[in-house]
């Protein structure tokens, strides 16, 4: 299930994971960050090395995604079909 958050980052460069966000991320576990460009993708340390390469897919074709965006190679859906379309992905 694909969810969307909104957190910032505090003038000390902390940055809150909202609560709705946390499933599955316990106290103490380590996370790896990769920055891809405009994106971060946070992965839990014991997952990252068994997906590295699908994380690294993941990334390229979300670059490859917003790069289509800027260029207005892009489809319009109203909401209630948002998440249907997602789904077909």
């Amino acid at each position: 299930m694909n969810r969307i958050s909104i957190t910032r980052m505090s003038s000390k460069g902390q940055i809150v994971i909202p609560a709705d966000m946390r499933e599955g991320i316990e106290e103490g576990d380590k996370l790896v960050i990769i920055r891809n460009k405009n994106h971060i993708i946070l992965k839990k340390e014991k997952d990252f090395s068994e997906r590295l390469e699908e994380d690294m897919e993941f990334a390229r074709r979300t670059e490859e995604a917003w790069k289509r965006i800027e260029k207005g190679e892009f489809i319009s859906i109203n909401s209630e079909n948002l998440f249907e379309e997602m789904d077909k992905w």
